[in-house]
């Protein structure tokens, strides 16, 4: 008898990796649930553990059982359903769907971090993807035709590949492919996990780069980083890693285009910064700052655009500390452009400051800053403001492709 075959958007290893979510969950639960007994004791005087937020005695004991228990049937569901997999009906073959990958990519976006730290098999791996199939660069390429110019299109916080392709009055746009068609050039879309360090996205992306140039059938003449959003932010630090590592690639670049990128951070996350500082003020709602402790590290970079990971004085990166980035000019020798979007109508201060397309203000976007140190230099003609248009708008505006074609093809 013929095993029934997995729905498609399954796959064998998602029992495991939800017991890994379901763990994570019960314990972070658990030390919220203690650092709350532990407020209500402090309030009533009673005497405190050793630890911040953590109960002592018989209460004590009832919350490490807990944290034990979840911890140890954790690792041992894990096990069981590691070997279990094989007994499972087959998997569909083929990538992910659709909607499968967009919600992995959600998924990366909020806690990705944990995920790769974990080694949970929702983890997205970061792979450069050519006509929807996933190159492998350990090889020499074949792919008959192909030019040496090549288009690296990098995708947003909790989103991936597939996502550059949108749908607008009937019409398919995909901003990647529609470049590439003019310039002559093989559009090559990154996906990633966005909930890493971008500095770390960065590094990957340089190596990567790299043993592509070396795997590609012909000589790369010239290289085109476009990001959307964190994807600006990930290109500017692959730049950098390659450049530090001395890498080849960064020679061919000849252009960088960002589209509503968070040159200087996001104020969303500047207030969950806040939000997290607000709970861990008062005795009561403490043991809730925990939760805003979850959120990955990407997101946390977007507070203030981090790209590298040499600050001089690395803090926790939960804590309220003021705008301790270095700076990272744009690199040199290449044509640097930036797209901004707003949903006013037309440009004022407060449009700037606080209205910016629904996530990233025009400053931010546009690189400008009040410390010259962190001023990004995109000559004014490359520069372009969109008007009634929001930040996901960015990728289904006919404007944008409109402006992209005048710049670059």
């Amino acid at each position: 008898m013929t095993k029934p075959a997995i729905p498609q958007h399954l796959r064998r290893s998602d029992l495991r990796a939800t017991a890994q979510l379901l763990t994570l969950a019960t314990r972070q639960v658990a030390q919220v649930v203690e650092g709350m007994h532990r407020a209500v004791f402090d309030r009533i005087g009673l005497p405190g553990a050793d630890a911040p937020g953590r109960t002592r005695g018989i209460t004590g004991m009832v919350y490490r059982s807990i944290d034990g228990v979840a911890a140890g049937v954790g690792v041992g569901a894990e096990a069981l359903l590691a070997g279990a997999e094989r007994w499972l009906p087959p998997a569909p073959d083929g990538p992910d769907s659709p909607q499968r990958l967009a919600l992995r990519a959600a998924l990366n976006g909020v806690m990705g971090d944990r995920l790769a730290a974990q080694g949970n098999p929702l983890a997205l791996p970061m792979q450069l993807v050519h006509a929807g199939t996933v190159l492998d660069t350990a090889a020499r390429l074949t792919l008959p035709g192909a030019p040496g110019r090549l288009i690296i299109v990098l995708h947003g916080l909790c989103m991936n590949d597939q996502q550059w392709t949108v749908t607008n009055s009937a019409h398919v746009m995909n901003h990647g492919d529609t470049l590439a068609r003019a310039m002559g050039a093989t559009p090559l879309f990154v996906r990633y996990n966005t909930g890493r360090h971008i500095s770390d996205n960065g590094r990957e992306l340089a190596a990567q780069l790299e043993a592509l140039v070396r795997a590609w059938p012909v000589p790369v003449t010239q290289i085109t980083l476009m990001g959307h959003s964190m994807g600006g932010l990930v290109a500017r630090s692959a730049v950098f890693a390659a450049q530090q590592a001395r890498l080849a690639w960064p020679v061919q670049v000849r252009h960088l285009v960002t589209l509503g990128t968070p040159h200087h951070g996001a104020p969303l996350e500047r207030a969950g910064q806040w939000v997290h500082t607000l709970l861990g003020a008062l005795p009561h709602t403490a043991p809730l700052a925990t939760l805003a402790r979850l959120r990955s590290a990407g997101i946390t970079d977007l507070r203030f655009g981090q790209v590298r990971d040499d600050t001089p004085t690395p803090t926790d990166r939960f804590a309220h500390t003021d705008d301790r980035r270095q700076p990272l000019p744009l690199p040199e020798g290449v044509a640097s452009f930036a797209m901004a979007a707003t949903l006013a109508g037309q440009r004022s201060r407060v449009a700037e400051r606080l209205l910016g397309d629904g996530l990233v203000p025009l400053r931010s976007a546009l690189g400008q800053h009040d410390d010259p140190a962190h001023q990004l230099a995109f000559a004014p003609d490359h520069q372009c403001v969109l008007y009634r248009t929001g930040h996901l708008g960015l990728l289904s505006s006919p404007a944008v492709t409109a402006q992209l074609l005048r710049w670059l093809a």
